[in-house]
């Protein structure tokens, strides 16, 4: 195995580019590892609409199968639907093939165990890594049984059993990115009383029109568009696994994630007053403040869904959400969903006497951040060392959570690699200094002294 094979083993998934990095031979050793790692007797694979993806789930079935495990096969699907796949069909594990955001020429797997519980390098992706790039027991030839199954009808009655009041009349602008969501949203659709409008509907693993992550500024301009054209109330976009969803407000304007964590939080409190929320560490005044105001106890994790889901099981947390729009559920196995989201907020919509602009606009004025920024780095320890040392007789509180984070009287930052990419990340916040913002981050990405990822 090669050194770059190594490093398609991430934090808390595994990914790479094809085939430099990961190739159809390492994909069998994955499966046959993670099949003898767990013991496995069933295990559920799907797929999102990447072309390489039907040859991966392939590969890596072929590898299940030499492991001693039954492969159920859910074929074209989201990330979250193999966690309700795998608690509805009692399997040993489930393998999503993603490469989530990434690049069209990368895939990747998303592993789990039974209770759709994650593998990352600290509950077992490292000794799987350790299993697949030792194993020389050779290739394998001819194709797996995969059998067929079908869970799409009980996964969307889960769903809608989120909803516990009556919706209102709402227009909608949905842009799929040509991803996976189109068909469950679909059935989704079906069953509420929305007006939907359309864009980039169709999965197509080519991604004509980019690959879907609407965290990145120029992927958010037709769907914002559409919904200053249509006078839809909400605009909803989704990344290519679905396991993310995006908003934006009646004026089309984006609304950045940490927002929605505050939001999403307070549903939860007026449900399960005093319950613990999970927030991750880039973002947090806005989150700790409203949490706490609403009797709740607000709970730092490190980034990642690994990390969070692990951390929400050990407090037992109603809800969990990171400013990367990944929001995770108690009543979900503890996991991350793109679709409750946007249902919950249609039903906060329905009983609200405001648009959603009205909804966070108090939090933006109060709590205005820079947005994630991306910052491809020679060094990046040292790159992290020298922000570090720049702020740190100033700083009034250093955590090392995830990365670096510094609070100030009036503003903090959170500087952490990437655990899926080679990048760092900033995060930058105040107390209602929008001009402090953009000071501070200016002076942090100078002292980065590297250009835009």
């Amino acid at each position: 195995m090669s050194d770059a094979q190594a490093q398609c083993f991430k934090a808390y998934d595994i990914r790479g580019r094809v085939p430099s990095e990961l190739d159809m031979d390492l994909a069998v050793r994955i499966g046959r590892a993670f099949a003898e790692y767990l013991d496995a007797r069933s295990v559920v694979v799907g797929r999102d609409v990447r072309l390489s993806g039907p040859s991966f789930a392939q590969a890596v079935s072929a590898g299940l199968a030499a492991g001693g495990a039954e492969v159920l096969d859910l074929g074209m699907c989201g990330t979250e639907e193999i966690y309700h796949a795998v608690n509805h069909l009692q399997c040993d594990g489930g393998v999503m093939v993603t490469a989530s955001h990434n690049p069209p020429d990368y895939n990747g797997f998303k592993l789990v165990r039974a209770g759709a519980r994650p593998l990352s390098e600290d509950t077992g992706l490292q000794e799987i890594a350790r299993r697949a790039l030792n194993d020389r027991r050779g290739t394998l030839s001819g194709a797996v049984a995969m059998r067929p199954v079908s869970t799409r009808d009980a996964f969307v009655e889960q769903l809608l059993g989120c909803l516990t009041d009556t919706l209102r009349p709402l227009k909608l602008v949905a842009n799929p990115g040509n991803g996976a969501a189109g068909p469950v949203l679909e059935q989704l659709f079906a069953r509420l009383p929305v007006q939907v409008t359309w864009l980039h509907r169709e999965p197509d693993g080519r991604f004509p029109n980019g690959v879907p992550n609407p965290l990145l500024p120029e992927h958010r301009e037709a769907t914002a568009r559409v919904v200053q054209q249509t006078g839809a109330d909400l605009g909803l976009a989704w990344d290519g696994d679905f396991d993310r969803c995006f908003f934006f407000d009646e004026h089309g304007q984006f609304i950045e994630g940490y927002y929605l964590v505050g939001l999403f939080a307070g549903i939860f409190l007026r449900k399960y007053p005093g319950s613990k929320i999970i927030h991750d560490p880039r973002l947090v005044w806005n989150t700790i403040e409203m949490v706490e105001r609403l009797g709740g106890i607000p709970i730092e994790s490190k980034c990642g869904h690994a990390f969070i889901k692990e951390r929400m099981r050990t407090e037992d947390a109603v809800y969990g959400g990171e400013m990367s729009a990944h929001h995770y559920f108690r009543e979900f196995a503890y996991c991350d969903s793109g679709m409750i989201p946007w249902l919950l907020l249609l039903e906060l919509l329905s009983s609200a006497d405001a648009p959603l602009s009205e909804l966070v606009r108090a939090r933006q004025d109060k709590f205005p951040v820079s947005g994630e920024i991306n910052r491809s780095v020679a060094d990046a320890d040292a790159a992290l060392r020298q922000v570090q040392e720049r702020y740190a007789g100033e700083a009034e509180r250093i955590s090392s959570v995830d990365g670096v984070s510094m609070e100030f009287t009036d503003w903090r930052f959170n500087l952490r690699r990437s655990n899926t990419e080679p990048l760092l990340r900033l995060n930058v916040e105040s107390r209602g200094d929008a001009r402090l913002v953009k000071r501070r981050t200016d002076e942090i990405l100078a002292l980065l002294g590297a250009p835009a990822a």
